[in-house]
């Protein structure tokens, strides 16, 4: 009875916290942080608590892990004086300094955390993952939706998902090869299924690293592997049915590839099942270029940082929003931290040419 209580009175302070149904409401997203994120995210941060977003969800990617990235070893052409760092010193470091460069900034404002594939480059692991970012993934909100699910469910998993008011927001783990695996599965049809009966649920925010297969960007999405081949189309599905069925508003994001882009299921490949979905992988890891039949403009751009911002309204729906990062906003808030000549590095020089 005294754990059944000590649960329950959480969830007055969760209610509590929410303004009155009527109103708007907004969050932020983006991923892949790594090669200059030290130098981005606190630009992102900055503007997420400008807006008045109410948390702010990094999809993954957080730092490189197989190399330096070059917001902490500087590129040797900028003849930058710097402390040598070895390779275990930075293997022990990386995530460390992601929580405190990139993080931190954030101050009191709510992080969520999605692991990417860099989450699992050895020798990082998934248990290493859960284990360094426990405070995230282990928050009070997260653990009674956990155990108001399923009371004997005391893990933490890389994937979760909480409702705010008349949203669920689902998290899913597909970081490595193996995912979505038979469990993570099983657990999001278990959500799916919960919110297509449900009353109260109007809208499901769907999160993960790599997009779901099918998408403008497919050759560096779920399609890159078997499993994820099979198994993203799975989850694709039960989304669509969750919107064509059963009436719920459905938006999908990703990160990973390095650009942004909007409207990113409206292919052939789902022959009319659009759902609505964004890819943001803009903060701070060496930019890509678009994907072949992508045409630039608003709904596509690359070289460019920042982040996404959902404006939910009270009928559950969201109007989402590109704000990029200006170089001015990088040189300012980064000054007295780092040379202007790293900065205009991760401007002008952060990008790989070549097409993925």
């Amino acid at each position: 009875m005294h754990k059944i209580a000590c649960l329950l009175c959480v969830l007055p302070i969760l209610v509590a916290a929410q303004p009155p149904a009527n109103s708007t409401w907004k969050f932020a997203v983006s991923g892949d942080s790594r090669n200059c994120g030290d130098i981005v995210m606190p630009a992102i941060a900055s503007g997420v608590l400008a807006s008045r977003s109410e948390f702010y969800w990094h999809l993954g990617d957080f730092r490189a892990i197989y190399t330096f990235d070059e917001d902490m070893v500087p590129p040797a052409k900028l003849a930058l004086p710097t402390k040598p760092l070895s390779i275990i010193d930075y293997e022990t470091g990386a995530w460390p300094d992601f929580i405190t460069r990139q993080l931190a900034p954030f101050g009191a404002l709510p992080v969520m955390l999605l692991p990417g594939n860099h989450e699992t480059i050895p020798p990082a692991t998934r248990e290493h993952y859960l284990l360094q970012f426990a405070d995230w993934l282990g928050t009070a909100a997260l653990r009674a939706q956990r155990l108001a699910d399923d009371p004997a469910d005391r893990k933490l998993h890389a994937y979760y998902h909480w409702i705010d008011r008349n949203i669920d927001f689902i998290a899913l783990d597909n970081a490595s090869a193996d995912q979505f695996d038979a469990a993570q599965l099983k657990w999001f049809h278990s959500v799916v299924d919960r919110d297509e009966k449900s009353a109260s649920v109007q809208t499901l925010v769907v999160a993960m690293h790599a997009a779901l297969p099918g998408s403008i960007g497919n050759s560096h999405s779920m399609s890159d592997w078997a499993q994820g081949e099979k198994s993203g189309r799975e989850v694709y599905e039960a989304l669509w049915h969750a919107q064509s069925a059963a009436h719920k508003k459905v938006y999908v994001l990703a990160s990973h590839s390095h650009f942004f882009m909007e409207d990113v299921y409206r292919t052939d490949a789902w022959k009319g099942k659009v759902l609505p979905g964004w890819i943001v992988g803009t903060a701070g890891a060496v930019r890509y270029r678009l994907p072949a039949g992508a045409v630039p403009g608003p709904k596509a751009m690359t070289d460019v940082y920042g982040y996404l911002v959902g404006t939910a309204a009270a009928d559950g729906s969201i109007a989402f929003t590109f704000q990029q990062v200006q170089a001015d906003d990088l040189l300012r808030i980064s000054r007295g931290k780092y040379p202007d000549s790293l900065v205009r590095w991760c401007v002008d020089e952060n990008r790989e040419l070549t097409a993925k």
